[in-house]
């Protein structure tokens, strides 16, 4: 039977969106255009889908691992019997992780909640669903463009700003100067960018031969719109939606009913479209690959299916999915809905991160707090900005927002044309494929942080296409450390500072701060030219310490130069301050630095790569004096003065000599 989701999730769109667009004037402190946006009503429930992960020393674990059965639990039988309640397997995720069903009267959260109390469960989580966010010879590259519907700016965020603050109405300040990333690669076809949206157009004369066969995770054939479900062909039938599909299709509701957003093209393009062939337009990863993961089809796709493509995009093994031969460094996902993350994604990006991959999210589109799985540990959260570096007014925003890029935009709400969208590429039909495209200046303008992500996605898999060896967590370091200061002031006074997010959308313009749009404006020269170079990193357990402290000292973060594999030798040495302190182990990776006195210490760390390169970092430390020990005093406990003692010792004898003892008998 068809299924109904079990709950709707806050739409987090970057379709192109219907209204009218800019003139040419900074927008006041009012709505902005931004993605089209759709109702957060909730369709009724049907049937109770939620994600169970089985704690590993559970009996139901140790049962089936007795069976011999290695593909994963189904174990809804069992738990029917415990709970009295008519439960149903779903499909397998992994060695624990199963979805599980139910009709009745329970809905999905009550179901989660029952799950979850059992003593075999890890967790138990709704199945939701979530949506799309949404100097080369490419001729769409340049500014100047002419033509109909076609944005006068060419491909504006990929260049080098034209101002580092806001001057005036022209002043690009956000744009990435992805050129001075070329200079240090062009991309690397052995890099490969996993995209999990709503498939590709394989068709499109600007991904021919840049994209990868992937696969379709859509396991319901109402959202799939295929004719069919889970298989190999990640292709876009589009994801139209009529009134006939609400009610009908998972998840539809009438505010639902549009036309096929071609979503996983677009962002497909700005990833790693064919560059420098003289055809369309330039994409930030040029040379690196595209892995197209399908998981969003009408009204958009479950957490169970985006959580197996996540696993399955990063090499690790799905149960009933052939394994990946081309697993992905970097996993943009330009989808989310609202609300915490849950223990699933958290388990699925940490997975993610330890088989060497990143996870790249668009933050969402509503002025609000970010979305999940944004704001899940792990992620790389992406705000997005306008043309001149501050907040577009419908960026989602807070604290778990690690890096902002251009999301595109109108300049203000009124108008016959955008100037300042990502043109990337898509296609011409309303409802089923048509002919190949790219996206214009109009009603098609791509507009949203489902598109600022792919700016992220192409420019870490540009760092990886350099320096192969990064963690994760190197990697973000390189985004955040070079990213460059967002704008505080401009010539419109009626532009504010961005503020901590609350229930209230912050929908107008605002002036970032990193509390609210994260490290600062995503600059890929800066970045991949960063993690090519030989990278000394020095942590510091304490840095103010009192005498006698020992520091600890960590170079573990150090990365060696692109094409090294390793950092060879650590050499840590006391280059001032040797008087106040000592090194007490320095061969390796870290070091122990044992303070004595008080004085100002520098400690120096040269690393050497297999490369031969080399590099010095070094650490200040300021060393106080110890504090004196209290002078003591008959009265605070400590010594006794001798001559007291001594009268207190006669005055006890005295007592002992006059006082009457009992006779023995």
């Amino acid at each position: 039977m068809k299924t109904t989701p079990l709950r709707r999730r806050l739409l987090l769109s970057a379709l192109a969106a219907v209204s009218l667009c800019a003139s040419a004037q900074l927008p006041t402190a009012g709505v902005e255009r931004g993605p089209q946006r759709r109702s957060v009503q909730s369709p009724a429930e049907t049937e109770a889908r939620v994600i169970v992960k089985f704690k590993a020393d559970s009996a139901l674990m140790r049962a089936l691992s007795a069976s011999g059965t290695s593909s994963g639990p189904q174990q809804a039988h069992v738990l029917s019997s415990r709970l009295g309640l008519s439960l149903n397997d779903g499909r397998m995720l992994g060695p624990r992780t199963q979805v599980i069903k139910g009709g009745g009267n329970l809905s999905s959260r009550q179901l989660a909640d029952r799950l979850a109390a059992q003593a075999d469960v890890e967790y138990a989580v709704v199945d939701g669903r979530m949506h799309a966010l949404a100097a080369p010879s490419d001729p769409l590259y340049a500014s100047g463009q002419v033509g109909s519907n076609v944005p006068p700016a060419g491909q504006w965020y990929l260049r080098a700003p034209t101002s580092a603050t806001i001057v005036d109405n022209t002043s690009v300040v956000s744009a990435i100067d992805a050129e001075a990333a070329w200079g240090v690669t062009t991309g690397s076809s052995s890099i490969v960018v996993a995209d999990l949206d709503t498939g590709v157009r394989f068709d499109h004369p600007d991904l021919t031969g840049k994209v990868l066969p992937g696969y379709d995770f859509i396991h319901d054939i109402g959202t799939a719109n295929d004719g069919d479900v889970r298989d190999a062909n990640a292709s876009d039938p589009g994801d139209y939606v009529t009134s006939a599909d609400v009610g009908v299709v998972a998840g539809c509701t009438s505010s639902d009913v549009s036309n096929s957003s071609w979503h996983g093209t677009q962002t497909a393009g700005l990833i790693g479209a064919a560059t420098n062939n003289g055809i369309g337009m330039a994409s930030v990863g040029r040379n690196v690959m595209v892995l197209p993961a399908r998981v969003l089809g009408k009204c958009g796709g479950y957490d169970s299916d985006i959580l197996a493509a996540m696993a399955w995009s990063a090499g690790i093994s799905v149960p009933g999915v052939p394994a990946n031969p081309t697993p992905a460094k970097v996993l943009n996902m330009s989808l989310g809905a609202a609300g915490a993350c849950s223990q699933a994604y958290t388990d699925a990006i940490a997975q993610v991160n330890a088989a060497g991959a990143v996870v790249v999210v668009a933050a969402g589109n509503d002025g609000l707090d970010v979305g999940t799985p944004a704001n899940c540990a792990g992620a790389i959260a992406v705000a997005g900005v306008r043309h001149s570096g501050s907040k577009v007014g419908y960026s989602d925003l807070g604290t778990t927002v690690s890096i902002a890029a251009p999301a595109g935009n109108c300049v203000n709400g009124s108008g016959l044309a955008c100037l300042f969208p990502l043109l990337t590429t898509s296609n011409t039909g309303t409802t089923v494929p048509v002919a190949a495209s790219y996206t214009g200046s109009g009603s098609d303008a791509s507009l949203g942080t489902s598109f600022s992500a792919p700016l992220v996605s192409g420019t870490a898999a540009l760092i990886y296409s350099a320096n192969p060896v990064l963690t994760p967590a190197q990697l973000l370091i390189a985004l955040k450390s070079t990213a460059r200061p967002f704008p505080t002031t401009g010539f419109d006074a009626n532009v504010k500072a961005c503020t901590a997010p609350t229930s209230v959308a912050q929908n107008a313009e605002c002036y970032c701060t990193t509390s609210t749009c994260g490290a600062g404006l995503l600059d890929a020269g800066a970045a991949t030219a960063m993690a090519a170079a030989i990278h000394p990193s020095i942590t510091a357990s304490a840095t103010s310490v009192v005498a006698g402290t020992v520091v600890t000292l960590d170079g573990s973060g150090s990365w060696p130069s692109g094409g090294a594999s390793a950092i060879s030798t650590y050499q840590w040495t006391i280059t001032s301050g040797a008087s106040s302190a000592s090194l007490t182990s320095s061969t390796s990776s870290s070091a122990a630095l044992q303070t004595s006195a008080a004085g100002s210490v520098v400690v120096n760390l040269l690393i050497t790569d297999s490369a031969g390169k080399q590099a010095t970092n070094s650490v200040t430390l300021s060393v106080s004096a110890a504090p004196t020990p209290p002078a003591t005093s008959s009265g605070g406990g400590g010594a006794m003065p001798l001559g007291w003692l001594l009268g207190w010792l006669a005055s006890v004898i005295g007592v002992w000599v006059v006082t009457p003892r009992p006779r023995r008998r």
